[in-house]
């Protein structure tokens, strides 16, 4: 349906996988099984689930996979605003990736809009 790769959601989203990747290096190591794999989970859903959703042959299915993305979304801001409540990394790191993702919130309702 569309060539992903030239989707702005799509790029933005694999930025803010690399920006998440690099973040839970300085999380605490002992959260390698915990809060440092969910962060990074959470992160490659997003853009996959934008991928999987343009490569269907339907606008319907593309919204529900959008939908998806923007729970993972939903769910890294979660988890990235714990490890700032649980001191693990400061509020000056954890913000622009909290705006990173009410970016991408903003550019997937705007997408499923523009599908509907």
């Amino acid at each position: 349906m569309n060539k992903f790769e030239d989707l702005h959601i799509w790029k933005k989203s694999m930025r803010l996988v690399e920006q998440v990747y690099l973040l839970s290096n300085e999380l605490p190591n002992e959260e390698r099984f915990g809060l440092i794999s969910q962060i990074k989970s959470c992160s490659i859903y997003i853009p996959s689930n934008i991928t999987e959703g343009a490569g269907r042959n339907s606008k319907k299915k593309f919204i529900h996979f959008l939908s998806i993305a923007n729970g993972s979304t939903s769910e890294l801001k979660t988890q990235l605003l714990l490890s700032l409540k649980l001191n693990f990394i400061s509020k000056d790191k954890i913000e622009p990736l909290i705006n990173l993702c009410n970016e991408i919130q903003k550019m997937n309702r705007s997408s499923q809009n523009k599908l509907n």
